[in-house]
């Protein structure tokens, strides 16, 4: 293997690492309702594929360590990808906490400017509440961090969501399509 093989495998995995993380970032461009930049991170995406692919498939007999590296960059580019998915500012979730100490919690993140719903439930171990909150994905952290930090043994499910609309208040509505 010479050093121009090696320079072009490594180039060949960082551009694969590129258009699959891309790729990922398109996907959830999409669910979120955000075409635009869907189209952006399709069209590099898409871009990148087509060289890379093209440069492989030309000298894939000579040389099948092109392959491989074609198949690294992938797998590490979906690594990579979803790893990108969850810093990405854009989008809404929905944070649903289970908690015996609902009333410190419902406090603290009122406070914090977090509009919350309360359901009141039954577990296991006897009653429950259950709080709804939607929030921007930047957000999330800071309502599990005060569900955490008010009740350590709380239990807690963060969901993507693809609509959310706070019916009859203006400039709460959030990607609707």
């Amino acid at each position: 293997m010479t050093w121009d093989m090696v320079f072009a495998c490594v180039v060949i995995a960082i551009a694969r690492i590129g258009d699959v993380s891309l790729g990922s970032m398109r996907t959830v461009a999409v669910v979120s309702g955000h075409r635009g930049l869907a189209w952006v991170f399709g069209l590099l995406e898409m871009t990148i594929w087509v060289f890379v692919v093209s440069a492989v498939v030309t000298h894939i007999r000579a040389e099948p360590v092109y392959g491989v590296a074609f198949a690294v960059g992938a797998a590490t580019g979906s690594y990579l990808g979803v790893t990108l998915q969850r810093w990405l500012p854009f989008g809404d979730q929905v944070v649903r906490v289970f908690t015996r100490r609902a009333e410190p919690l419902l406090e603290r993140l009122h406070g914090a400017g977090f509009g919350v719903t309360t359901f009141q439930g039954m577990g296991r171990d006897g009653p429950i509440a259950m709080l709804f909150v939607v929030v921007r994905r930047s957000r999330t952290a800071c309502v599990v961090q005060a569900a955490r930090t008010l009740d350590p043994g709380c239990f807690y499910t963060i969901d993507d969501l693809r609509i959310a609309n706070a019916a009859g208040r203006p400039g709460h509505v959030s990607h609707v399509e």
